[in-house]
Formats: structure tokens, sequence, C-alpha cells
């Protein structure tokens, strides 16, 4: 193994540990080239062909995969974190109390919602989303089977 060898094999480590630390999809493509690239310093000597097969691999990944990573990244919506008026209609549970003018929790669709309401409602009581006012949901109770 020759020193161009090591050297690239160092340069993909940088770039690998380079990636870890950043996350942001930078210098991986970089650390392909290197790998490509330390492939064919067992070939040739030559640093000049290394370096070109270092630059084309690199640019080439970059090229491919950026467009395509950002258009994954288009198609995954964003899970709703303020009160959606999505909400509205559905069911849910009371998680801590609400007292008429107090902000109380409730579960609604599985998340966690901030919910107030003009009557009381205990906590583990059927509740309806009625509306939405930012990111607290406005909820009413619910009948209780048990009594009708």
């Amino acid at each position: 193994m020759g020193m161009d060898t090591v050297f690239w094999l160092v340069a993909i480590v940088v770039f690998v540990v380079a990636e870890a630390a950043t996350t942001a999809l930078i210098s991986i493509w970089f650390a392909a080239g290197a790998a490509v690239a330390m492939v064919v310093s067992l070939f040739t000597a030559s640093l000049g062909i290394q370096f070109l097969v270092f630059a084309v691999v690199s640019a080439v990944a970059l090229a491919i995969m950026v467009p395509l990573l950002a258009k994954r990244r288009k198609g995954r919506a964003a899970p709703v974190t303020n009160g959606s008026p999505l909400t509205i209609g559905k069911h849910g549970v009371v998680l801590r109390a609400i007292l008429p003018g107090e902000i109380g929790r409730v579960r609604v669709d599985g998340l966690d919602w901030q919910a107030r309401s003009d009557a009381a409602l205990p906590e583990g009581s059927k509740c309806r989303v009625a509306d939405v006012d930012g990111a607290v949901l406005i909820v009413e109770a619910l009948p209780d089977p048990a009594k009708v």
C-alpha cells in the first residue's frame, strides 16, 4: 500500500467524521469520491488521475443525490404541531383536567395538545374538538355512554 493509498484512506475518514459531525450531507459525497480514488490508487501511481477520479465521482454523486434527496424531503409533510383545523370534530381524551378559563391537556389522534373548554372536564373524560385557537384546541365534553 503506497502513500497515496494511505492519503485517500485518511481522506475518507476525515470526510466521514466531518459528515457525522454535521449530518448535512455535504462531505459524504467527497468520502465516496475518496473511496473510489483509493481503489484507483492501487492500480496507478498517477496522482493526477487519482484526483481526477476523486473530483468526477464526488461531483457525479453530488449531482445525482442532491436533487433526489430534495424531492424526497418535499414529499414528506412535517407533522402538525399547531392547533390544526384538521383536528376539528375529532374525539380525544382529557389528560389533565380542564377548568373553565384554564388550560388543560388532551390527546387527539395520538398527539398531546393544550386545550380549554367552557365546562369543567375531568381527567380521563372523552371530549370532541369544537374549534382551534392558535395552538390550543377548544374542546367540549362527549356524553358518557354509560349514563345515557
